[in-house]
């Protein structure tokens, strides 16, 4: 099947077809309400190697295991009064708990990087709730293209970042939230904002008190979750954070009604349409002619601290 091909609208028989190849071990991208997935069995040893392979990824960076209920959560690691709060409030939803896995579970060992946790969601999106149905098993699916690089939040984007090494592609349209999820850490005393996210720092701490928030500054040897590493998210162009105007040959991305720009985050000052149009604009704006992009000041609250996240690690200095 050529690259062009492998784009497929999520019809019942599309979604039985990706269930077989998941359970054969092939690797599908699927939409989700964060960004685009790139799905293997978390089962298989041969599939999570083959996610690895594909995103050129590091391998002491853990994944994601997506589940389609709390009671097969439960079944892979070990639930405290917390989780079941924040379970019951943003599941399904852009929430990752990382949690103490069980001992004995199906899980390949490699999902969490041979560390004694493993980072646990269930996703809003009916397309990914109903592939994770379909295939009987948990989905490791960390975001579908090169390690890091721009998330994608289209399908054609996993198609341009991947080809061939995905072999399925579902499109389920533009990514409602645009950002990934926000994972937060369960496994000590003290709960720990690992990485913000589709859910802001205020709901998950009206839920269950105070939340430690981690700022990273430095690349971590064993990072417990995805998103952790000091640069991440980057388009090939650098990128200038907090820029009132550009400088000669960049981009503009703007935020706000009196910002101008090459394109605006959210005219509205909206930072939930922002957080949905960041990683598409970046891809826009990552072309030849400029030089670099230059980005408006985002407020830091609400998804403004994750936007800020995204940002500071396409902005920081890139691996040789």
């Amino acid at each position: 099947m050529s690259a062009r091909h492998l784009i497929i609208r999520p019809t019942r028989r599309a979604l039985k077809q990706a269930a077989r190849l998941l359970r054969a071990g092939h690797l599908v991208a699927f939409p989700t309400e964060t960004v685009y997935g790139l799905g293997g069995d978390a089962t298989s040893d041969r599939a999570i190697a083959r996610i690895y392979a594909a995103k050129r990824r590091p391998r002491h960076n853990p994944l994601i295991v997506h589940v389609a209920t709390t009671a097969e959560a439960r079944r892979l690691a070990h639930f405290d009064s917390r989780a079941e709060r924040l379970a019951r409030s943003f599941w399904p939803g852009p929430l990752t708990l990382v949690l103490t896995r069980r001992a004995g579970t199906r899980l390949s060992p490699h999902v969490s990087s041979g560390l004694n946790s493993v980072a646990i969601r269930i996703p809003a999106d009916p397309v990914a709730l109903a592939l994770i149905r379909q295939s009987a098993r948990p989905v490791a699916a960390p975001s579908a293209n090169h390690s890091g690089g721009v998330s994608p939040t289209r399908a054609h984007h996993v198609r341009h970042s991947l080809g061939g090494r995905v072999a399925m592609i579902l499109d389920g349209g533009p990514c409602e939230v645009g950002l990934e999820s926000t994972v937060v850490d369960l496994t000590g005393r003290t709960a720990r904002l690992l990485r913000p996210g589709g859910i802001a720092l205020e709901a998950l701490q009206a839920a269950i008190g105070d939340i430690a928030t981690d700022e990273v500054d430095g690349e971590e040897l064993h990072p417990a979750s995805p998103g952790r590493l000091l640069s991440h998210y980057a388009p090939d162009r650098p990128v200038r954070m907090n820029a009132d105007k550009p400088q000669a040959g960049e981009a503009y991305l703007a935020f706000g009604s009196g910002g101008g720009g090459t394109l605006n985050l959210s005219e509205k000052a909206d930072l939930v349409e922002a957080a949905a149009n960041l990683f598409a604009m970046l891809r826009t704006l990552d072309r030849p002619e400029f030089t670099a992009i230059a980005v408006a000041p985002i407020p830091h609250h609400g998804l403004g601290r994750a936007i800020n996240d995204r940002l500071k690690r396409a902005a920081a200095p890139r691996r040789a």
